[in-house]
């Protein structure tokens, strides 16, 4: 099990948490996420295989940008 935490801006509010937190456990081999807004952070623990652009990817695909 690895853990990554990425920088995510546009995250305003506990509905935003949700959303990224939803969109990342549709990913096989993410066990847990934890999103921040108020720190603009998510920390997610995944499976070795899972990639961190992978992650990233699905972030933005539902509109947040990663730094």
């Amino acid at each position: 099990m690895k853990e990554t935490i990425i920088k995510v801006e546009g995250m305003v509010c506990g509905g935003c948490e949700n959303r990224v937190k939803n969109a990342l456990k549709t990913i096989s081999g993410v066990e847990e996420v934890f999103a921040d807004y108020t720190k603009g952070l998510v920390t997610i623990k995944a499976k070795e295989d899972v990639t961190e652009e992978e992650m990233k990817a699905k972030i933005e695909d539902i509109g947040f940008e990663v730094r």
